[in-house]
């Protein structure tokens, strides 16, 4: 069974990257632009990982975090937080990496096989 990721980015291309990515090492991959969409995601398509920018509209990714970290079912479904922004590191407590923007095609391979395989 394909391990399946959640791609939350409000950046169109930057979603289709990650998609593009992703897909070719054989993962299943759905994808979000904003928290709110994020949630329905989380709920209907139960993913093993999700990568998470934190500036979006409707609802910031530190926002989506939060909520899906009370919620037992996903509080251990692993974030790489992908962002631009300064202070990343900080804004979500535990996340099992932090990559930056532009994203490293390899290096974001290598984190996800490490927390999911």
């Amino acid at each position: 069974m394909k391990k399946k990721i959640l791609i939350i980015d409000d950046e169109e291309d930057v979603r289709s990257y990650i998609t593009e990515v992703l897909v070719a090492e054989g993962y299943e991959v759905a994808t979000a632009s904003d928290g709110l969409q994020g949630l329905d995601e989380m709920r209907s398509f139960r993913p093993d990982l999700v990568t998470l920018d934190l500036q979006m509209p409707n609802d910031t990714g530190t926002g989506f975090y939060r909520k899906i970290h009370r919620d037992r079912e996903f509080a251990d479904v692993p974030i790489i937080v992908i962002s631009g922004i300064a202070g990343r590191h900080l804004a979500i407590r535990k996340p099992f990496a932090v990559l930056d923007k532009p994203i490293d095609r390899q290096h974001l391979l290598d984190v996800v096989r490490d927390a999911i395989g």
